[in-house]
């Protein structure tokens, strides 16, 4: 952990003392409502072209963001989601891979090794068979991985990691247009690409060899589109063609990266409603819904539903593989039940600020613990205040409303698939992109206000309190600002160093763990049930290929359907082919255990360190 923060803090020392700094004075030039600039700074304007300074801030936090994404990207293991979009990108399949028999790890691998004769038919075809994820990003992921050469005869993970990476920093100064536009303010553009570029939850996405960047990056797209359609709607002129097909197309592009963006249209649906309920409060006529934005806005929802359809029969076939999502349907019993409440929260709360609470060192959690409690009590009074001021101005009304309603409307359904239907989607916080670009919009709407308060509100607190101040401590709206962004900033160094958003599976830990314990030939067994499975054991094959062994261990994927006596006598038959002696590794081995299992003595196992992902028993069979 010493080694991951050294290099992080070696990294960016020079930013984070001079970045402030600059920045402060750039969003001063760029906050076109306030006059009041230092003469410093005049000089800086009259060299700069305006049309100059809005770019050159966008490249700041373009280049903050990418730097994050891409920092210690193959530092951290695949984990067994990441290992099907090697495959299947690579349009491979793990069908290749033999069950119920021992195999050596270049085996296991195989499915990962590039293929040439392999083609985007090939991608598409072996998804929509094996797969529950329509294949868009598959297939730019097919393209973008032949730029790359392989790695010892893998494919190159920094080559499968670095395009969600760069799809993610892309959406920088996509949530500044979007800031920009629905705002109608320079100043909530930049503050939300600034938020953007640091969030934590923006660099987890982005570090994923998973659509989940591209997918934001499509609700960044949509909701650019709602945005307009609102201005349309607010001052009752059509809604360009142009920008009805653009919507049309951005939202059937969603839905072929992933099927949960249709939670986002779902949202944008209730938002809509709204916007038309407010209408006929306002006016009365009920013929205003048939009025020329409305009538597009109608086309627009037809042709998204067109559009969606195609996808239909196949997310029905998909139904068929609820094996692979069936660690997201739980039982509720006793506590159980408010769990997704305090997983939600979590997510929401780490798209903002996340310390090392996930370290293993009880000295590094408690005051990451402590530290993120007394920022959050200091900056939740804050970013409401925020929200409040910004609700006051007929304005900016409309807009807080309209992304507080996509917020609002996701975590409702959220939690009605997790109540109602079974399907605890909070489990998951990589779904949470649905709503994501939403938070940071509010997020920089809000800290707008405390960067330029209304001379109004500092008129009243000056009053208060004879200072002008934001918050608590007497800490001024420019220095709040500051602070909140430079917590996201420690935040996004902890996720890249493996401190927060961990993975979910350590083979590397795993591995030096049999190189200490195990001298002899080893044999590691698990239970097989889909390729989820496979890509555990391919996790633990990639890390002894990188480690070198001089003798690498044997694999076995007991395969199961129903009966889990199946796994039981596939390695009974395995292991009386075996000379000895050997190790066994029970590695997430869910079966009986088999006879010839009990002939090895089994290894007291509380003393060693449990893994992320990889539940264990050791058996030393000996000679007879």
């Amino acid at each position: 952990m010493r080694v991951f923060f050294q290099g992080a803090f070696d990294f960016y020392r020079k930013i984070i003392s001079l970045l402030p700094v600059y920045a402060t004075h750039f969003l001063s030039l760029a906050d076109t409502n306030s006059g009041l600039q230092h003469k410093h700074w005049h000089h800086w304007q009259t060299r700069l072209p305006p049309s100059w300074l809005h770019p050159l801030l966008n490249l700041m936090w373009l280049i903050i963001g990418i730097n994050l994404r891409l920092a210690n990207l193959t530092a951290k293991p695949p984990w067994t989601d990441e290992f099907s979009t090697l495959v299947f990108s690579l349009g491979n399949t793990f069908l290749s891979v033999p069950l119920d028999q021992a195999i050596a790890p270049d085996i296991l691998l195989q499915p990962l090794q590039p293929n040439p004769a392999a083609s985007i038919g090939d991608v598409i075809h072996n998804l929509v068979t094996q797969d529950n994820h329509p294949p868009l990003y598959f297939v730019l992921a097919y393209l973008w991985m032949k730029l790359f050469p392989s790695e010892g005869g893998l494919v190159s993970l920094f080559a499968a990691r670095s395009l969600p990476a760069i799809i993610g920093a892309a959406s920088i100064p996509c949530i500044y247009i979007l800031g920009r536009l629905a705002f109608r303010s320079p100043l909530v553009g930049h503050l939300a690409a600034a938020m953007m570029a640091v969030s934590p939850y923006g660099v987890f996405l982005a570090q994923e060899a998973r659509q989940y960047s591209l997918a934001a990056l499509w609700v960044t797209a949509s909701l650019t589109c709602l945005v307009i359609a609102t201005h349309h709607i607010q001052n009752r002129t059509p809604l360009p063609i142009w920008i009805a097909l653009l919507w049309v197309g951005i939202n059937a592009l969603g839905v072929a990266t992933h099927y949960f963006f249709t939670l986002t249209l779902c949202t944008e649906g209730v938002v809509l409603i709204f916007l038309a309920w407010h209408q006929l409060q306002t006016s009365s006529k009920f013929s205003l819904l048939f009025s020329p934005p409305w009538r597009r806005i109608y086309a627009v929802a037809i042709g998204t539903f067109v559009a969606s359809l195609i996808w239909l029969p196949i997310f029905l076939q998909n139904r068929n593989r609820d094996n692979l999502t069936e660690w997201i349907r739980g039982s509720r019993v006793g506590l159980d039940w408010f769990s997704p409440i305090f997983q939600a929260l979590g997510t929401l709360i780490a798209m903002i600020s996340l310390l090392p609470v996930e370290s293993s060192q009880i000295l590094v959690v408690i005051p990451s613990g402590l530290v993120m409690l007394i920022f959050f009590i200091w900056a939740v009074p804050i970013l409401l205040r925020g929200i409040k001021i910004q609700l006051q101005h007929p304005e900016t009304r409309i807009m807080i409303q309209v992304f507080a309603g996509v917020i609002i409307s996701a975590i409702a359904l959220f939690f009605i698939f997790t109540y109602f239907l079974g399907i605890d989607l909070t489990r998951g916080a990589r779904y949470n992109f649905v709503y994501f670009p939403a938070i940071v919009i509010l997020l920089g709407a809000s800290l707008a206000v405390c960067w330029h308060p209304p001379k109004e509100w500092i008129g009243r607190e000056q009053g208060k309190n004879g200072i002008k101040s934001i918050g608590k401590w007497g800490i001024n709206g420019k220095k709040a600002v500051i602070l909140i962004w430079l917590m996201g900033f420690f935040s996004a160094v902890t996720v890249f160093c493996n401190l927060g958003y961990q993975k979910y599976y350590r083979p590397d830990l795993f591995v030096q763990l049999i190189q200490q314990i195990s001298p002899v030939p080893v044999l590691i067994a698990t239970t097989h049930k889909t390729y989820v499975h496979t890509g555990e054991m391919m996790g633990v094959a990639r890390e002894i290929k990188l480690a070198n062994l001089p003798e690498k261990p044997l694999f076995i994927l007991a395969h199961q359907d129903q009966d889990p006596n199946t796994s039981t006598i596939a390695l009974e038959n395995t292991l009386k082919k075996l000379p000895r002696p050997f190790d066994l590794w029970l590695v997430n081995f869910h079966a009986p255990i088999a006879e010839t299992v009990k002939t090895c003595v089994k290894s007291d196992t509380h003393s060693l360190p449990s893994i992320n992902g990889y539940e264990y028993e050791l058996y030393h069979c000996q000679q007879s």
